[in-house]
């Protein structure tokens, strides 16, 4: 074997393996596609009984929650999803970067943003709540992360903006669900994170 065939051989592996070490590292819809900041998608659990991501109210003022349709038949509403920051010249979401997840919907006239809410009382569990981060945690609140699960092509949804803040240290979670007074709220910190999957608009 001649220096250039084996420098072409070695060459074509190299580029196989950055293919699909880059494929590895985004976030992949339910067609198969990789999911693209700012299109519309659905973010929808795994587990039965439940419906997509949706507002919820938990006492009928605002901010809204972010909680989970109770018809499992419904999909939720429409999401959108930012990067903080790109290092890429496409728009493909990927795994484990910080990103800001907004619903396309009303929300008495505030942000739709998912937002990291204040610790509550009762469950002492974090829920996820609607509306531009005030400074609670630090401005940070409205930047989570997808990750993936132990299953190929379902994913958790994290809190922990370590991209946004390096240095920073984190109370860090893993979103799952709480429920209360028949609704399903998302949550950080106790019971199983909810395996969910991306369903494009």
């Amino acid at each position: 074997m001649t220096t250039r065939s084996f420098t072409v051989i070695i060459v074509a592996h190299v580029c196989v393996f950055m293919i699909t070490t880059s494929i590895a590292q985004l976030v992949i819809d339910t067609n198969g596609e990789p999911v693209e900041a700012g299109d519309e998608y659905f973010i929808r659990p795994i587990i039965t009984g439940n419906g997509g991501t949706t507002l919820v109210t938990r006492n009928g003022s605002c901010p809204l929650d972010v909680g989970l349709e109770q018809n499992s038949d419904l999909p939720g509403l429409i999401a959108v999803f930012t990067p903080f920051s790109s290092d890429h010249d496409d728009e493909d979401v990927r795994l484990s970067r910080d990103l800001r997840v907004q619903f396309l919907a009303s929300n008495c006239g505030q942000s739709s943003e998912w937002r990291l809410g204040e610790r509550d009382a009762t469950s002492g569990r974090r829920l996820i709540t609607t509306g531009r981060d005030d400074g609670t945690v630090g401005s940070f609140g409205n930047f989570f992360r997808i990750v993936q699960s132990q299953t190929l092509g379902i994913y958790n949804i994290q809190w922990c903006p370590r991209e946004v803040c390096p240095s920073c240290w984190f109370e860090c979670g893993t979103i799952g669900i709480i429920r209360e007074n028949g609704k399903s709220l998302l949550a950080l910190d106790g019971g199983d994170a909810l395996p969910v999957v991306f369903q494009k608009e």
